[in-house]
């Protein structure tokens, strides 16, 4: 097996950490999981006591910058533990990698049989709550044990899979100055929009808002109107399509990333990843 190592950054997480944990845990070994808490003031919860923790001074920035300092951060951490490391999956804390459960088999089990390039992405699901057919998320389930529909999206179709030392450009979302190769058995869930009420309490996060998360947060919120106007499509039906548009076309700005499907296609999401997450 390859030797793999798992990243992200948090602040004010009340909701991901522990799943990111136990989910990534199970696959790869918390010994492997690298967490970096943006701020000292932060409380890493009692299951980072397995985990390799690291806590840096928070120092307030503006969105955009905030951004390309954290990807910075991530390339260079990235090149370290590319010394002892054949690959490094670096992420947000909200976003769980899954190869197709109908290969049986797990994320490092094949990631290891792979004869990989410089990076990969998996397919992006951006997972929301249908507010009127979902209810309130029950913490002590699975999220898609309870989530079904999701946005097919450029934005979380990223290169966070590496196995050489390349440069991240902010939030993971391109490679700089490389090329990007979506694998044809990996889904990104992105479970940012998993809650209507988790989303309302950041929407009023001090925190997030005084350094110009205002839009963004609202950007998200929209979404789950988004999600009532929408007619979903079977999922396996338009999963090999959406890999095709995504890798083909392009904006004019970034080539070395995918473009936004018209559309906002949503699909439902198959039965078999229902205890994926």
């Amino acid at each position: 097996m390859k030797h793999v190592a798992v990243m992200t950054t948090v602040r004010n997480d009340t909701l991901f950490l522990t799943r990111w944990i136990a989910y990534y845990g199970g696959i790869f070994g918390p010994e492997n999981l690298f967490v970096i808490f943006d701020g000292q003031d932060q409380s890493p919860p009692p299951e980072a006591a397995a985990i390799n923790v690291i806590a840096l001074p928070n120092i307030p920035r503006t969105v955009i910058i905030g951004e390309r300092y954290r990807a910075r951060a991530s390339s260079h951490f990235a090149h370290a533990l590319m010394a002892s490391y054949d690959i490094v999956i670096g992420m947000d804390v909200d976003e769980f990698i899954v190869v197709d459960p109908a290969l049986n088999t797990d994320l490092l089990a094949y990631l290891s049989s792979k004869d990989l390039p410089s990076s990969v992405s998996a397919l992006g699901l951006d997972v929301i709550q249908h507010i009127e057919h979902e209810a309130e998320l029950d913490l002590t389930k699975g999220f898609l044990a309870q989530r079904h529909y999701a946005l097919v999206s450029a934005r979380y179709t990223k290169p966070n899979i590496v196995t050489k030392k390349v440069v991240w450009g902010a939030e993971h979302h391109r490679i700089k100055r490389r090329n990007f190769h979506i694998d044809p058995n990996l889904f990104m869930f992105h479970f940012g929009s998993v809650d209507l009420k988790f989303s309302a309490a950041r929407n009023g996060d001090r925190d997030a808002t005084s350094v110009g998360w205002t839009d963004h947060i609202a950007r998200r919120y929209a979404l789950f109107d988004l999600m009532k106007k929408s007619t979903p499509v079977d999922g396996d039906s338009f999963f090999a399509k959406a890999r095709g548009m995504l890798t083909w076309q392009r904006p004019f700005y970034a080539w070395n990333k995918p473009q936004m499907i018209k559309g906002d296609p949503v699909v439902k999401i198959p039965e078999r990843f229902h205890n994926s997450v």
